[in-house]
């Protein structure tokens, strides 16, 4: 203020001749220069370039495959540039497969405003939305095989409801190729699922509708809880020449008690991921869950860069390679078909 005073002083002062009028010139350049940068200096300090973004991270149950897509997530992240105790804060919670911790670990975000909510599995990114769709907190989504059936988006390209993600779509129609070249007389196919899984009751349907066409008929089981499955699994047994298992969380969180069974009764076991193959199923079309929880960072990247995540679309994952678990083979005496001799991936 006391240049600008200075300068109406000059005026009052009726500065005459060439060096006045050069004078009074480049004085008032300078100043304006100075506002200029100055204003710039204060825009730059306005940009959030040194915020700390906080996520919460919650996963709904502690099997491997949720496991690598968290891993592959944080991986992401850091490759990037996101790194936890510099420019991230990151709150991971584990529900431990159910539904009212989901809900409370949900609620406990939103309650501490965090930046972003990522909800690894259906009924943590169903907890997560619910209760954040109302706060302007976006939540994020992984490993949702049918997320418009679960509500969490209006379309796959079109989501509007504060929520997108990946979507893990099961090549089904490949492992049904892959069963029956393991097994050519088999005709009854087992599915242990849970009810109230929504991703669960979609590949079911998409399952009995292929089954058909390469001479199978599915049984299957629903259970509720996990207390349901080893009652179930006996039954189902008993009705099946192999069992098929989806990514349904209750069941793959108690896929010991299925394999240990229908190991004694001979019966194979055809998993949806490699993790299920190393822990027992015989073989699987396999989708890289490390890849899916990548390409959800690369979604939260995107929103803290600014993108709306309603503008983001949902990303499927559907491309897969067939793996099996060769202990597992031998020990139920089957030979590795001749269609997979050169593509298949041995797991150990």
């Amino acid at each position: 203020m006391k240049k600008l005073i200075n300068i109406h002083k000059i005026k009052r002062n009726k500065i005459k001749g060439n060096y006045g009028k050069f004078f009074l010139l480049a004085l008032v350049a300078t100043l304006s220069l100075g506002l200029v940068f100055g204003c710039s200096a204060n825009n730059s300090s306005n940009q959030e370039t040194d915020k700390v973004f906080k996520i919460g991270l919650t996963q709904y149950a502690p099997h491997p495959s949720l496991d690598n897509i968290r891993e592959g997530f944080i991986q992401e992240l850091k490759e990037k540039g996101f790194e936890e105790g510099r420019n991230i804060e990151l709150d991971i919670t584990n529900a431990d497969g159910k539904g009212e911790n989901a809900v409370m670990i949900a609620q406990n975000y939103v309650a501490k405003k965090y930046d972003l909510i990522t909800a690894i599995a259906t009924p943590s990114a169903m907890a997560a939305q619910a209760t954040a769709i109302d706060k302007n907190i976006p939540v994020l989504f992984a490993a949702v095989s049918d997320p418009v059936t679960a509500k969490l988006v209006e379309s796959l390209e079109t989501t509007n409801r504060g929520t997108t993600g990946t979507s893990d779509a099961l090549p089904l129609e490949k492992q049904l190729q892959m069963i029956r070249a393991f097994l050519p007389e088999a005709k009854k196919i087992g599915v242990l699922y849970t009810t109230s899984e929504v991703n669960s009751q979609s590949h079911l349907e998409a399952f009995e509708a292929l089954a058909p066409q390469y001479g199978f008929e599915i049984v299957a089981m629903g259970v509720n809880t996990p207390s349901d499955i080893p009652l179930a699994v006996d039954t189902l047994l008993a009705q099946v020449d192999c069992v098929n298992n989806f990514t349904d969380n209750n069941v793959v969180n108690n896929l010991a008690i299925l394999i240990e069974k229908a190991n004694e009764k001979k019966i194979p076991v055809f998993g949806s991921e490699e993790e299920q193959v190393r822990n027992g199923c015989i073989a699987s079309e396999s989708i890289d869950y490390v890849e899916l929880g990548r390409e959800t960072a690369r979604m939260a990247i995107a929103i803290f860069n600014g993108e709306a995540v309603d503008t983001i679309p949902v990303k499927v994952i559907s491309e897969s390679k067939p793996v099996t678990n060769k202990k597992v083979m031998e020990a139920l005496g089957l030979e590795l078909p001749e269609a997979y001799q050169e593509s298949i991936e041995y797991l150990e």
